[in-house]
């Protein structure tokens, strides 16, 4: 019996750790920190633009770094942390991470800024993977799916109250403080986790896939790259083509090389299951909805309707309230049931989908059509989000199931950063086509403009470009959702075929 194996017994049996909920707690604090820097950037978009003259490429990457670096290392940081050791893995989490913000807080300029967000990253892989294993090693049985539904609700609620941390900050101080503030935490976090969590690990378990997490991270960054380069270079440039090309190939050999080796990173027979498949295909796309959109957002928000950090922050509370209290009262785990996994999945999306929608339509001149939006996407993220967790973890074997959640958040991850790109993208373009200006952001192109009536045409510009930005992302979240969903009716339509012949 292996480590991991006993331990897991004896707190199964044993009912838990002691100090299990003062564990948690810890532990969600320290998950909650790494969250919310996928998004808390957001409504520093107009401070970084002013003071470090940044560009909407740089404010591209300064979000991407984080998020691409993070899930290229994922999967290697869970496979580190069950060899290892986990408390060890997130403890180191916990330094990396208070060193990047840092880092970070004190930069001067945007490529000091990006290269502290990518070490933040390294960071925030090693707190993510090693959280959930943490939780399911001090609690037993009865009290383990409770405990993983408050670390979920921490994971949603990381995603969509970054805006509003921000928005707190920002009113009060400098840009850098949005960074500096996760030091405290990250010092109490690793004083907790040295005093309290106990130590596990799998001396039996397969070693690190460091190619296949250079593999994956280089060709992320190459694809991505090609995306938010595209209006800037033309999307038929050299430029553009080079860059999607290697990050194409080099993706292609990290699928090869996953498939060759006995201790991948990323097992590739897992998408020979469509019911995996297509729980996967609906992570990603909430993450691409929620990534994109709020980029979006904090921008239409401050840019267009001429709110502070703050009130932009506070704006966009009420999807994080809706998506806390709906996780909290179990609203999707009392749907689930009733109406079956895909079902409830195509429910999800759709009001994911119905929520941009209307933010794009009704929230163009006023915040009563935005808040409209938020609360509908709200709802759609607790509807699915529960039910494609189930999917993906009861589509692998038990023994996968580290891997399978590896698995999510990586994609999760990528979704997420894929999203800032894609919709930046599409305004950047939108935005171009409209008006003729030189500028990088629309600071500097207001700031440049020689007329009241030339302002005017670029502000209008602007939300055009954002409104087919957040149409273009309903529309691909409505899609990607109802394909998941067919993917796992024929899924489940396969699994009663093979139980009603045998």
């Amino acid at each position: 019996m292996t480590a991991t194996t006993a331990e897991n017994s004896t707190a199964a049996t044993g009912g838990g750790h002691p100090q299990r909920w003062l564990i948690l707690g810890v532990i969600c604090l320290a998950q909650l920190t790494v969250l919310l820097d996928n998004t808390v950037l957001n409504v520093a978009i107009p401070s970084l633009t002013r003071e470090l003259d940044a560009s909407t490429s740089d404010i591209q990457w300064m979000i991407n770094a984080y998020s691409l670096v993070q899930s290229g290392l994922l999967l290697t940081a869970g496979s580190s942390a069950d060899r290892y050791g986990r408390k060890k893995m997130l403890a180191a989490g916990l330094v990396l991470f208070g060193a990047g913000s840092l880092v970070a807080g004190l930069a001067q300029s945007t490529g000091q800024l990006i290269a502290a967000r990518a070490g933040m990253g390294v960071g925030g892989a090693l707190l993510m993977t090693t959280t959930l294993a943490v939780v399911v090693q001090i609690f037993d049985d009865k009290e383990r799916v409770r405990a993983i539904g408050l670390w979920a609700t921490v994971n949603s609620l990381g995603f969509a109250a970054g805006p509003l941390i921000g928005g707190v900050m920002l009113d009060h101080f400098w840009w850098g403080a949005i960074f500096l503030v996760n030091i405290p935490v990250a010092v109490i976090g690793l004083i907790a986790v040295i005093a309290l969590v106990p130590e596990s690990k799998n001396p039996l378990g397969d070693r690190p896939d460091l190619v296949g997490a250079l593999l994956s991270t280089v060709g992320m960054t190459g694809v991505v790259y090609a995306i938010i380069s595209g209006p800037q270079h033309g999307w038929t440039s050299a430029h553009v083509g080079i860059s999607a090309l290697v990050g194409l190939v080099v993706l292609g050999a990290f699928v090869v090389w996953e498939l060759r080796i006995p201790y991948p990173m990323l097992d590739m027979h897992f998408f020979r299951n469509q019911q995996f498949t297509g729980a996967v295909a609906g992570a990603i796309l909430v993450a691409f909805g929620m990534g994109g959109s709020l980029f979006l957002l904090t921008q239409h928000l401050q840019f267009v309707l001429g709110y502070g950090a703050l009130e932009a922050g506070l704006r966009t509370a009420p999807m994080a309230l809706t998506v806390v209290a709906l996780n909290l009262t179990g609203v999707g785990a009392r749907i689930l049931p009733k109406l079956g996994t895909p079902a409830t999945i195509a429910t999800g999306m759709s009001c994911l989908a119905a929520g941009l929608a209307a933010i794009a339509l009704l929230g163009g001149d006023s915040y009563g059509g935005m808040l409209l939006g938020l609360v509908v996407m709200g709802a759609g993220i607790s509807i699915a989000m529960p039910a494609m967790a189930n999917a993906i973890m009861s589509a692998i074997p038990p023994e996968k199931a580290g891997v399978g959640a590896g698995v999510n958040g990586t994609l999760a991850e990528f979704g997420n950063g894929l999203g800032v790109a894609v919709l930046g993208a599409v305004l950047n373009s939108r935005f171009a086509a409209l008006v003729s200006v030189s500028a990088a952001s629309l600071p500097a192109a207001l700031a440049a403009a020689k007329s009241g009536a030339e302002r005017e045409r670029i502000a209008d510009a602007f939300s055009s470009g954002l409104e087919t930005s957040q149409l273009v992302g309903a529309v691909a979240v409505l899609v990607g959702g109802l394909l998941a969903a067919a993917l796992l009716r024929r899924a489940e339509r396969a699994d009663s075929a093979v139980r009603a012949a045998a």
